[in-house]
């Protein structure tokens, strides 16, 4: 790869590049690789000591413990995910399908409902519970399916209007429910395995809700592993097509001159110049990152900052002792009462929760590892809000420990005994993912979807200055699906969209 060496701060450093990408999360990896496929001098920066982002995983006693990588939908052939993760070489990795029979299992007030892989077989499965619905689970299919069908139709979409505005991204999940299903306690458990976006009644669209389930029913994944083999995966891959991933290289501030970013500074005073700039960040940090603009007006900074982020995760994650827990090749998750959409904003104990456990590594029947994650949203955590790692104090301490210490009562009922296995246990809150990863709030999901206002939340990855091009979940989906469709969106407005609508076409 050709270079231009300049001069800055007397010192010599490498400068050019054809695109630079700010964080190095799945979406700024993904949109890396695609680029350097195609020839692109691209280059990373990351402002932590390790990339990934939420992919990332740390260890703990020898065992890699992942930060919010639990399992991936769609990776069979002819599935939503396949093609795009086939063309970035990452079905070679050590895949272990799930439980076609109970990929997920949804445990309210004792009972336990399967998610059988497969619409017919999902339908099939849930109406041996409730015979009665048996109508309304084939319509609800039928809405997943053919939202699966037309996924990668939106890279060429007849307008940017049109698919912003279709029916689906302005219509209330909620709703849509509550019309389908006479059952409350089917509603229930149609979102119990929903901890993979945030329940909020009032604004998720039925487009983010069936889109976001169907890819699982396709089909769903773990790795046999941690999430850095899929971040190390794209990595090498990236630098063997000439790219960059540099990392301790947080960028502090991206200059604009004659309307266009011309280079991007960061923290330890280098210097990075391209053509085109993208961030993996989130909208509301990147726009800050332009200090000085001609192009990003007061109202767009304002219409960012305004926009609304979905609640962040408490996660409790639990080395066992050797051969105390078999493993389980399902998601499990557990509610005490059916009230899906509305337990994590209650102020009484942890009431609902994921349990999934890591594919053991040694060939054994037992796992080692087990996370227990529930959502939180960020005025649980607010009065730290002004702490760092590390340095948040024994009040804080003391609520992760009782915060946890609830997520494992209630695993309980699923696994007893849960406790006595454990033999170290460490936990995460939203602010810890705000401080490693720069989401406000440490937002599970990124921006908060709205129904009532698809235009004004479903944000796509142009922005006012014509070569900063935004990625990752914020924009349209969240998720890996989500996630990996927007790199495609993102990569096209400098590659064009046949070239990109092409990936998705990978055998």
């Amino acid at each position: 790869m050709e270079r231009e060496i300049h001069h800055f701060n007397n010192k010599e450093i490498t400068l050019k590049y054809d695109i630079i990408i700010i964080g190095s999360g799945l979406g700024g990896l993904q949109c890396a690789f695609i680029l350097a496929k195609q020839g692109r001098r691209v280059c990373v920066l990351e402002k932590e000591l390790h990339p990934g982002g939420c992919m990332q995983s740390y260890r703990r006693k020898g065992i890699a413990l992942d930060t919010g990588l639990h399992y991936v939908g769609g990776l069979a052939p002819g599935n939503s995910l396949y093609p795009i993760f086939k063309y970035m070489n990452l079905m070679d990795l050590p895949w272990q399908h799930l439980d076609a029979e109970g990929f997920d299992r949804v445990m309210i007030e004792g009972r336990n409902f399967a998610y059988a892989e497969g619409l017919d077989n999902f339908v099939e499965t849930l109406s041996h519970d409730f015979p009665a619905e048996r109508e309304g689970l084939r319509r609800y299919a039928d809405v997943m399916g053919e939202i699966g069908r037309h996924l990668h139709d939106a890279i060429l979409p007849r307008d940017e209007v049109d698919f912003f505005n279709t029916s689906l991204f302005s219509q209330s999940a909620y709703e849509f429910l509550n019309e389908t299903f006479h059952d409350p306690l089917l509603r229930n458990v149609l979102c119990g395995s929903s901890l993979k976006m945030e329940l909020d009644k009032d604004t998720l669209p039925l487009y983010t809700f069936a889109q976001g389930n169907n890819s699982f029913i396709e089909s769903s994944w773990r790795l046999k592993g941690d999430g850095s083999l899929l971040v190390d995966s794209l990595i090498e891959d990236i630098r063997s097509m000439g790219g960059e991933v540099i990392c301790n290289a947080g960028v502090q501030e991206l200059i604009e001159q004659d309307g266009k970013l011309v280079a991007a500074l960061t923290v330890n005073g280098d210097r990075y110049e391209a053509d085109w700039f993208i961030s993996d960040a989130h909208p509301a940090v990147t726009v800050d990152l332009v200090k000085e603009s001609s192009k990003i007006k007061k109202v767009y900074r304002r219409r960012i900052h305004s926009l609304a982020n979905t609640y962040g995760m408490f996660t409790t994650s639990l080395i066992l002792k050797p051969e105390t827990l078999k493993y389980f090749n399902w998601n499990q998750y557990i509610y005490k009462k059916p009230n899906v959409w509305t337990y994590y904003l209650d102020n009484e104990p942890v009431s609902g929760v994921l349990v999934c456990c890591r594919v053991p590594e040694d060939s054994s029947s037992y796992t080692r590892y087990v996370d227990i994650v529930t959502p939180m949203p960020w005025d649980k955590v607010a009065q730290w809000s002004d702490t760092a790692v590390g340095r948040r104090g024994e009040d804080y301490c003391a609520f992760k420990n009782r915060k946890s210490d609830e997520c494992i009562a209630l695993a309980e009922t699923f696994i007893p005994g849960l406790r006595d296995m454990v033999e170290a246990r460490f936990s995460s809150t939203p602010l810890t993912y705000r401080d490693y990863t720069a989401t406000p709030e440490g937002s599970a999901y990124g921006v908060r979807k709205d129904w009532h206002s698809p235009m004004m939340t479903l944000l796509t990855p142009k922005t006012p200055i014509p070569n900063l091009l935004l990625t990752g979940q914020s924009l349209t989906l969240h998720g890996l699906l989500g996630v990996s469709m927007t790199s495609l969106f993102t990569c096209a407005e400098i590659l064009g969209k046949d070239a990109v609508y092409a990936i998705t076409k990978t055998e």
